[in-house]
């Protein structure tokens, strides 16, 4: 009996060692987007006159990337210091957003639903665009 347990005990030893890792080196395609918004860029949405929009240009979003891509969108208010990933509620405003190709549009909206907020100050965009296999 002490053999057989010394001989699946050494297999088991055996089988488990002979594991290999694999290392995923990320891709390098990855880009960061820079953009300012200033107060007179942003526009009353009137689809339902309870937000405001920005729209940021953003050629390298393809539509490819559109599909296969992440896009991910942080404002600052203190030129770059800090940043908050959208969607987010700051100083009073519901900020979220949508993106298509070439385009990233910025919401600005009040918490609750009601009488829409523009913002007052500039706000550095930080937009990345991630690839994805």
């Amino acid at each position: 009996m002490k053999k057989i347990l010394t001989i699946l005990g050494c297999v088991i030893l055996f089988a488990a060692s002979s594991c290999t890792k694999q290392y995923v080196n990320p891709g390098t395609t990855n880009e960061t987007i820079y953009a300012t918004v200033n107060p007179s860029d942003w526009k009353l949405y009137t689809t339902d006159n309870k937000s405001y929009f920005a729209s940021i240009n953003v050629p390298d979003l393809s539509s490819g990337a559109t599909s296969f891509a992440g896009v991910l969108v942080a404002i600052s208010y203190d030129n770059g210091a800090t940043y908050e990933q959208l969607p987010e509620v700051y100083n009073g405003t519901s900020f979220s957003f949508t993106y298509s190709a070439g385009n990233v549009s910025i919401y600005a909206q009040s918490p609750d639903g009601g009488t829409a907020i523009q913002p007052t100050a500039a706000v550095k965009v930080k937009i990345i665009l991630v690839d994805s296999n």
